[in-house]
Order: structure tokens, then C-alpha cells, then sequence
């Protein structure tokens, strides 16, 4: 039993890179829904969203932004 082998790794290292990205996206829309002035549940229901969701969710958000 060798592991993972080189493929193995990479595949690890691209599903982290993912998400991180994720993260990183999540905390931008929360923050962004809190600068421009909407409520605390509002800027969970983004975070919570696009965490859960992540490519539809940051999609939607950034479509229903300036509503």
C-alpha cells in the first residue's frame, strides 16, 4: 500500500485550495452584505448561503446585491 501517489496529493491539494476559496468568498459576502447596511440575519442567511452552496450561492448574492 503506497498512499496516496503524486495524483493522490494534488487532488488533496486542489480540493483545499477549493476551499479555502470557499471560506474566503463566504467571509467577503457577509462582509460586504454588513457594509451595505443590511440586517445581521440578512448577512448570515448570505454567509450560511455560500458556505452551503458555494457557487450558486455567491452567484445569487452577487445578482440580488443591489436590490
Amino acid at each position: 500500500m503506497s498512499g496516496f501517489g503524486l495524483l493522490g496529493l494534488l487532488m488533496l491539494l486542489i480540493m483545499f485550495m477549493l476551499f479555502l476559496l470557499n471560506i474566503a468568498s463566504s467571509v467577503w459576502a457577509y462582509r460586504d452584505a454588513r457594509r451595505l447596511g443590511k440586517n445581521n440575519e440578512y448577512a448570515l442567511l448570505v454567509l450560511v448561503g455560500t458556505i452551503v452552496f458555494p457557487v450558486v450561492g455567491f452567484i445569487i448574492y452577487l445578482v440580488i446585491r443591489k436590490d
